[in-house]
């Protein structure tokens, strides 16, 4: 897997008429093609297949693993680094694409509600989807160390815009606050796979953005 062009291996179209339909092609096809932009790094194609793959491992513990499914096609389709209403403009795109098919209303709100909450990743008590879709967002953080240093390389690529000490600053308040929450993943399989090594990860990084 290149994740400097995304290549996410096998058709993800054909992954999403799995889903979806086939009549639906064309909404797979476009948020492919969005995935794919240039100026991604990270949210990528190779990004889109590891959320939905742990989508599918953690399915057991949704409530509507299909919604789950759906929000993380459209979890990041709209991503501008230089942005900070990506998830807001992402619901707004999954409301509109969805509310063009025959999937319920109901469903099609659930959808948006998920994409909405990658915000926090911070879903309430209760909440299985939200739990899910949030642990499979999260997985990265608790890769292994070269997969996690991939992985922070690979933002840093997004944010190339920004100056070396601005990012570094904004990145480091980014991992406290994660840090700071009482739990990162959701899911007790997601908690039993990921938790310990996630906070390994990101306080090594935080200690190597501090020195």
């Amino acid at each position: 897997m290149d994740r400097r062009t995304g290549d996410a291996g096998p058709d993800l179209a054909a992954r999403w008429t799995a889903l979806a339909g086939e009549q639906t092609r064309h909404i797979g096809e476009a948020l492919d093609a969005r995935y794919a932009e240039p100026h991604r790094r990270y949210h990528t194609r190779a990004h889109l297949a590891a959320v939905l793959d742990l989508v599918d491992e953690l399915a057991g513990h949704a409530d509507d693993a299909d919604a789950v499914r759906l929000a993380a096609w459209f979890h990041d389709a709209v991503y501008d680094p230089q942005r900070g209403d990506n998830e807001e403009r992402s619901a707004r795109l999954a409301a509109r694409m969805l509310g063009d098919t025959d999937l319920p209303a109901a469903s099609v709100e659930e959808v948006v509600r998920l994409v909405e909450l990658t915000a926090t990743h911070d879903p309430a008590d209760g909440d299985r989807n939200g739990a899910v879709l949030c642990d499979a967002d999260l997985g990265v953080l608790g890769a292994d160390p070269a997969g996690y240093a991939a992985y922070a390389a690979a933002v840093r690529e997004e944010y190339a815009f920004v100056p070396e000490e601005i990012f570094r600053a904004g990145r480091a308040e980014v991992l406290t606050n994660l840090l700071a929450l009482p739990a990162l993943f959701h899911t007790p399989q997601a908690r039993d796979r990921f938790e310990a090594a996630a906070r390994r990860n990101m306080e090594t990084e935080l200690t190597l953005l501090r020195a």
